[in-house]
């Protein structure tokens, strides 16, 4: 027993020295790629020499980094700080804005800058369309994160979903969807609102989380299957916690992701991921499915989503079942990230009063003292209220969903090998000096600046909406003739460049519009009726590079306005 104890301990040591050895080999090795080079003749004369070129093999060396430890990588490293992207901020200081690391045995490169996110995100793209193969992501969708679009490799399939999804969660101004996301979002804050009004002891601290994570999902399931639930439906209220449990979890990181060898001991905590997605598919199945599959004729006009899915299963042989069941669990879930930023943005509401003041001001101003509600066609003429919730999203800097580099490439002339994990580092975008002034304050007015009506209609020439939105402007400014030539509208800012709330490039965020107009529609009309503020600040608690906030949270304090401002 003896002599097999010292074998095992001695193989153990060899193998760790042999995998060690191959983790340095793979940190130092330059990259080969093979490139497409124009013939000397094209060079001096495109256009009158015929096609041809020439394929070279290229070495590139790949992006400097910290030497690795053996088997932890660098995790320990980032290990010193409160998430990972702290880490890499202070790590670019050293190495630049494109280096590389080890975490665990896996072979990372962080961006950390917008010209070199652009190249990777928009000019090379399709070499990075790619995603991490954490065993989290895969019990979150029954064993195969490919059965999620946000989580799933890139591929053909993949952008036929999409495709199909498009509409639906990217609806245009002047679309019929964007009409109906807005009906539904003020229909269930009226409901929303009575719930409250039921529950809420004026003044007092509340744990109002739950209701808002149910008012969210209520408007999503309204939006895409036209069904919602009862606030007080126990299943309803499990599978909304369920959710919000699971998109805490996904903004989190765990060794696991990088030593997978650690998976036993995190046995229980996986078996809970299961459970939770495993029971929303279920209630989907039991609650929107099934019912709506027996009322659904061929020749029915398409309602929603769940039409539009439903139709695609009866079309299209490569539509099936399952993929229903986990695109409607992806979308539905989308309902979680609006819920977590209006807590942010309600908490950072109560920290700063004033943010909360100035909103209700153009509430009241839009709604001439509160004679109707908030509407998503409102947006224009409430740019503070937009550059709170621009705020909150920069604030809270959430991480963009790493990418991996499906093939060998180059970028800005170092080598990139497949498989490597890319990390957008878009905390240093939004946390810089570089970028912002001042971006440790909280400040909505960043997101603000001035034009005149003039400037206004020729930025709005091509909306379908331009006419409505001017009006609104026209009014609620008191624009005349006298003075519109000369009168500062307020706007929110046009065109910030190194703001990457929703990513860029193919895989950017498809249900970006509906985060914006239901987190907008939630909060107007919460301030409209109701103060809020806390009455212990320290328990209000946010984490950087982070835009969730756990489902057990900080409790809020809400008074009904006793007065409309002028």
């Amino acid at each position: 027993m003896a002599y097999t104890g010292l074998i095992l301990a001695v193989l153990t040591i060899i193998l760790s020295v042999v995998c060690y050895f191959k983790i340095l080999y793979e940190w130092h090795r330059k990259v080969r790629i093979q490139t497409v080079r124009p013939s000397r003749l094209q060079k001096l004369a495109p256009v009158a020499a015929p096609q041809q070129s020439t394929t070279e093999l290229m070495t590139f060396p790949q992006a400097p980094g910290p030497v690795p430890w053996p088997i932890l990588g660098s995790l320990a490293f980032l290990g010193q700080y409160d998430v990972p992207f702290e880490g890499f901020t202070a790590l670019a200081k050293k190495y630049g804005d494109l280096y590389s690391i080890t975490l665990g045995s896996t072979r990372c490169l962080v961006v950390n800058n917008l010209d070199l996110i652009r190249e990777v995100l928009n000019q090379n793209g399709r070499y990075f369309g790619g995603r991490p193969d954490f065993l989290r992501f895969h019990k979150l969708f029954g064993g195969d994160r490919n059965n999620s679009l946000a989580l799933c490799d890139w591929s053909t399939l993949q952008q036929k979903r999409r495709n199909l999804a498009r509409k639906h969660c990217s609806p245009s101004d002047a679309s019929s969807y964007y009409q109906k996301m807005s009906d539904v979002g003020v229909m269930e804050m009226h409901r929303f609102m009575d719930q409250l009004d039921e529950v809420v002891c004026p003044g007092k601290d509340f744990k109002v989380k739950p209701l808002i994570m149910q008012a969210c999902a209520n408007m999503f399931s309204e939006y895409m299957c036209s069904v919602r639930f009862d606030y007080n439906d126990q299943d309803f209220m499990t599978i909304v916690r369920n959710f919000d449990e699971i998109f805490w979890e996904i903004n989190q990181g765990y060794a696991v992701d990088f030593l997978p060898w650690l998976a036993p001991f995190y046995h229980k905590h996986m078996s809970k991921l299961s459970r939770w997605s495993a029971e929303i598919r279920d209630f989907i199945l039991e609650r929107i499915v099934i019912e709506r599959e027996q009322t659904l004729g061929d020749d029915d006009t398409e309602r929603d989503f769940a039409d539009a899915l439903l139709k695609s299963l009866r079309l299209d042989p490569s539509v099936t079942r399952d993929t229903i069941m986990y695109m409607l669990e992806d979308f539905l879930g989308g309902h979680s990230a609006i819920g977590n930023l209006v807590m942010l943005a309600l908490g950072y509401i109560a920290k700063h009063p004033e943010v909360g003041q100035r909103i209700q001001r153009e509430i009241d101003r839009i709604t001439e003292r509160g004679k109707r509600n908030v509407t998503l066609y409102d947006t224009e003429s409430m740019p503070y209220t937009v550059a709170t919730i621009f705020e909150v999203l920069r604030y809270s800097s959430s991480p963009i969903v790493p990418h991996v580099a499906t093939e060998d490439t180059c970028i800005a002339g170092y080598g990139v090998t497949k498989g490597t994990v890319v990390f957008i580092n878009n905390y240093e975008l939004n946390t810089s000096e570089r970028y912002w002034t001042e971006p440790k304050r909280f400040n909505p007015s960043r997101f603000i600046e001035t034009a005149t009506l003039a400037q206004i209609r020729t930025d709005l020439r091509d909306s379908p909406t331009a006419k409505q939105d001017l009006t609104n402007i026209i009014k609620t400014n008191g624009v005349s003739s006298e003075n519109e030539r000369t009168l500062q509208i307020e706007r929110v800012r046009k065109n910030i460049p190194h703001f990457l709330p929703f990513s860029i490039g193919k895989r950017t965020c498809i249900g970006q519009n509906l985060v914006r107009g239901f987190s907008f529609i939630i909060i107007a009309n919460i301030l409209q009726k109701y103060d809020v503020h806390s009455n212990d600040l320290s328990q209000i608690k946010m984490y950087p590079a982070c835009v969730a906030v756990p489902p057990d949270t900080y409790p809020l304090a809400f008074t009904q306005r006793s007065t409309v401002a002028a």
